[in-house]
């Protein structure tokens, strides 16, 4: 799943519960109040959709269906979520923004020009929009337009034809965008990612089999394993439209520099990135690099540190989906009651890499 944003409905650990019984129960009653996306599938629904039930690790809650779109999800066909009145009029207030929003891509409307088509003060229209979106009108409709060139590309239009469609002025404002949305130019974008060039490296660590990717910009996989061939296929499976070589001796500098850094001798990893990452990724991501090493910090303690304080299951989420292991060290992320939590590598490479981590630093301290 791709997402451009992700602004996932911040909810404390008693709400979210009380809708995934709402969910259980089919309780039409929530109907209106929230949609849930399951990540398997691709698909958000409303509460009382009678389709099977997903797993619980699966579910994400939003409070519009407007934000499960633009997190890359679709409508359910058979429960039409999209079509629920709101229940709340600050809700409803901000669906009207975004459908002013996604009918005005082709002009620039500015905050003030949005708030005054709905009656609001363009400080009273951030704070709400923002509260319930969590992002702002600006960051929704960049979104909305990325998403609108992408479908258009995909659908088989040009990049010039795709990019009027999606309300880009110029050719410039969509290639100033295209790293961060993109990955990639939109040229090639358009090419399923054709021309795009991929070199990795595998080699024997601490903790098991690593692969190192990088583009000719930076690292865009880091990935820990069991063996050789899955880490090769998931890689391939990711990237599945770029030319990728096996090229060690172009990598082996980085690669040597992330195997003493699992090994304790070098704390600190500065090395340049090109991952494609959503405006709220990007903010959990940073903030993880900050972590000092051989600290940890809980979900909610991240949440706070990028200014959203109930956003800690987005964190946790943020943190499943970052694609570069140990560079960008969501392992120092640990629950509120101090256990492990989750790990994409698995618990024990955690539990590891979080023991040679205070070791070496406790032995720093003492020196």
């Amino acid at each position: 799943m791709s997402a451009m944003l992700d602004p996932q409905m911040t909810l404390a650990n008693d709400k979210q519960e009380q809708f995934w019984n709402a969910v259980l129960t089919r309780d039409a009653r929530f109907d209106g109040q929230f949609v849930f996306a399951v990540s398997s599938t691709g698909i958000f629904c409303r509460p009382s959709c009678p389709a099977r039930r997903p797993r619980r690790d699966r579910v994400s809650f939003f409070s519009l269906p407007e934000a499960a779109r633009q997190s890359g999800f679709r409508a359910c066909k058979r429960c039409h979520p999209e079509k629920l009145p709101a229940s709340d009029p600050q809700v409803e207030l901000v669906r009207r923004a975004c459908r002013l929003i996604e009918d005005s891509l082709e002009e620039t409307m500015d905050l003030e020009t949005l708030g005054n088509r709905l009656g609001l003060s363009s400080f009273h229209l951030q704070r709400t929009f923002k509260n319930i979106m969590g992002v702002t009108p600006r960051e929704f409709s960049e979104a909305c337009r990325t998403n609108r060139f992408k479908n258009a590309v995909r659908s088989g239009k040009s990049v010039t034809t795709a990019m009027y469609d999606a309300g880009y002025g110029s050719s410039s404002r969509l290639y100033e965008r295209a790293d961060a949305e993109l990955g990639m130019t939109p040229a090639t974008y358009s090419r399923g990612g054709a021309t795009a060039q991929i070199d990795y490296a595998i080699t024997k660590s601490p903790l098991g089999y690593l692969l190192v990717a990088a583009t000719s910009k930076g690292l865009c996989s880091v990935t820990l394993g069991d063996n050789v061939s899955d880490l090769e296929a998931n890689l391939r499976k990711e990237y599945a439209a770029a030319q990728i070589h096996n090229d060690d001796k172009t990598l082996t500098k980085i690669v040597q520099q992330i195997v003493a850094h699992l090994e304790g001798k070098q704390p600190h990893l500065s090395l340049p990135l090109d991952i494609r990452a959503t405006a709220f990724q990007r903010q959990v991501w940073q903030a993880l690099q900050q972590i000092p090493y051989g600290t940890t910090l809980s979900y909610g303690e991240v949440a706070a540190a990028i200014g959203r304080p109930t956003a800690v299951r987005a964190v946790a989420r943020a943190c499943a989906t970052n694609p570069v292991a140990l560079v960008i060290p969501c392992h120092r992320v640990i629950r509120e009651d101090k256990s492990l939590g989750g790990y994409r590598w698995g618990v024990e490479r955690k539990k590891q890499l979080l023991k040679t981590e205070s070791a070496q630093r406790s032995t720093s301290k003492s020196r």
